[in-house]
């Protein structure tokens, strides 16, 4: 499935970020041309405030056009935790309790094995359904032919029950494992309760409220042009923008969102300081988001890995994600509403460690 493999580096605050390779002063650029990627975007929030971003590169490997501050950048899994997000919407409206489960939502649409009927919401939106990640070649190879019908609830529902046929690899609700097919399940799910797909729903109860104006789903760059950073397999490999500069578009709900980095802060600000407003209407509703059950035996919480940092003052929340061809890591400290995020438009091998330099940069500039 290409969607990210959870992994993260922890170099937040090392000695990699010291110097850069030629011993001059490090800068973003100094970053990007060490890791030899085409392009690296960073943008901090600070005590609550989202600060300018910064970006430095090209669209495209060897193009013409450097990115702006304006671009969008496709940010994979960090999708995951705007589904966990939607998803409590609807749980402080009545409209769901994390205690559902995809029978009681689905059961009369699509047939569903009786060792999955006790899924939860919960377990889906915590990587602890059961649910394989990774779909067997003949579904995944179904979920590209999906693309050819027009209604995406269909196309999402068709792959929901597939996926629920396909043999647990855990009980329900024992254990921790990442599970992208988890979270298009419960993308599914909320469509049926909200009436409308997952890419209305989100926009219009996260995107629109926020004032992410920049938000959608898929590559941003239109075919032919270099209007918007270009996603890149490798280093001198650039992805053309069409069909497949992207995974089929029922992936959504586990990772097809891309934003403008000050748009992106936007959401993340909400998270990182528990700010009550259009989209969550409680505090504790954040609590939940962010915490770990106690019988949950990883370190997912709802779309947020919690790890212990000792900068954060307390716990440190993470994600990361890619497309295989964009990447994009997120860290925050809540306790000290900071934030910091970093984007790039190539796949994780080469990204993922100048992205880490980029936060850590960022961090220890701003976290004095």
């Amino acid at each position: 499935m290409r969607t990210a493999l959870l992994f993260f580096f922890t170099l937040i605050f090392s000695t990699a970020c010291g110097q850069s390779q030629d011993d001059g002063p490090v800068t973003l650029e100094s970053i990007r041309k060490n890791a030899k990627v085409p392009a690296l975007g960073v943008i901090a929030i600070v005590d609550g405030e989202i600060q300018p971003a910064e970006v430095t590169g090209l669209r495209k490997y060897k193009g013409s056009e450097a990115v702006t501050a304006d671009d969008k950048w496709h940010i994979g899994s960090c999708t995951k935790s705007m589904t966990a997000t939607l998803a409590a919407t609807f749980v402080e409206e009545g409209k769901l309790k994390w205690e559902t489960t995809v029978d009681e939502i689905l059961g009369l649409d699509i047939k569903i094995p009786d060792e999955a009927k006790g899924i939860t919401l919960y377990m889906l939106v915590s990587n602890r359904s059961g649910i394989p990640g990774t779909p067997p070649p003949k579904i995944w190879s179904k979920a590209w032919m999906l693309n050819r019908e027009p209604n995406i609830k269909k196309r999402r529902l068709a792959f929901a029950e597939s996926m629920l046929s396909v043999d647990l690899e855990f009980e329900p609700g024992t254990k921790y494992a990442y599970s992208n097919s988890g979270f298009i399940v419960a993308g599914a799910t909320l469509a049926k309760v909200g009436g409308k797909s997952w890419e209305e729903l989100i926009t219009e109860r996260v995107f629109e409220p926020l004032g992410m104006e920049s938000a959608g789903f898929g590559g941003a760059a239109s075919e032919g042009k270099e209007d918007q950073p270009w996603g890149h397999k490798s280093t001198r490999r650039s992805q053309e923008p069409g069909p497949k500069d992207d995974n089929p578009d029922v992936v959504g709900p586990a990772g097809t969102v891309h934003a403008s980095l000050g748009d992106l802060a936007k959401y993340v600000r909400m998270h990182a300081t528990h700010e009550v407003g259009p989209v969550l209407k409680k505090t504790e509703t954040f609590e939940f988001l962010q915490s770990i059950a106690e019988e949950n035996d990883g370190k997912y919480a709802c779309g947020w890995i919690v790890l212990e940092r000792g900068w954060a003052q307390g716990p440190a929340l993470m994600h990361n994600g890619s497309n295989t061809m964009n990447y994009c890591v997120i860290w925050m400290a809540p306790k000290r509403k900071f934030a910091a995020i970093a984007v790039s438009n190539i796949g994780p091998d080469e990204a993922a460690m100048a992205a880490d330099q980029a936060v850590s940069k960022i961090a220890m500039e701003k976290l004095k």
